[in-house]
């Protein structure tokens, strides 16, 4: 399992390399990352290598290659209960009428709502409106219907979800224990969170040591959807 700055600094590497066909100076690499000096970059490195991730090739300078990225390029190994696909690439283009649920075209491809921002973090409002339409593979989506969320915030990065991500919402209302879901509190914050019970409460427990548990009623969680899928856009 990977911290989150060696994922982080994998993935600059990664996107450093693919635009410019050449690693990153280590300076580009500290600057990045905002650490305060080289040593932490080598440090970082140096896990990398040992967890078979890069290679460092000798008597060439900034000479580094990836051998492998984490759970298919999607960040660190979910835990269990998250299985997501996973789209890298574009979003996909605004339609200019938006249909709540989800439709195969003979493209094989189907439109889904996006239903506005998602907080992994503290929560935020609850989501309200249907700002736009994105399309997906239909394989990617299964029976029932499906919305999309684009995410805010840093406290599900350990699950592979990040920031500026868009989450694939199954929407149903009940959960399982270990499920990534929209939660709705108190009818009036939207948070994804990973699902738990803990006796007659439910815990809505964040994937960043950063973030602490949360723990309501049973009254107080509305689930709003299940994750079921992922696209992630590279700038």
């Amino acid at each position: 399992m990977l911290t989150r700055k060696q994922q982080e600094l994998l993935y600059f590497i990664h996107e450093r390399m693919k635009e410019t066909g050449i690693p990153p100076s280590f300076d580009e690499m500290k600057e990045a990352l905002d650490l305060a000096s080289k040593s932490g970059i080598h440090r970082l490195i140096t896990a990398l290598e040992e967890r078979g991730f890069i290679r460092r090739l000798p008597n060439r300078a900034r000479a580094l290659e990836i051998l492998r990225m984490p759970d298919s390029a999607i960040g660190q190994q979910p835990r269990r209960g998250f299985s997501p696909s996973v789209i890298e690439g574009s979003l996909g283009k605004k339609q200019e009428e938006p249909k709540a649920p989800a439709s195969a075209n003979d493209s094989g491809s189907a439109g889904i709502p996006v239903m506005g921002r998602i907080a992994a973090g503290v929560p935020i409002s609850a989501i309200q409106e249907n700002t736009h339409q994105i399309t997906v593979p239909a394989e990617m989506l299964g029976a029932g219907e499906h919305y999309a969320l684009e995410v805010q915030g840093d406290s599900m990065i350990e699950a592979g979800i990040f920031d500026g991500d868009t989450v694939i919402i199954r929407n149903i209302s009940t959960a399982s224990p270990g499920d990534i879901v929209v939660a709705l509190v108190n009818d009036e914050e939207a948070t994804l969170k990973r699902f738990r019970r803990k006796g007659a409460s439910i815990a809505l427990e964040a994937a960043n040591p950063a973030y602490e548990t949360r723990i309501f009623s049973a009254n107080q969680v509305k689930v709003q959807g299940k994750l079921v899928g992922l696209i992630r856009r590279y700038h």
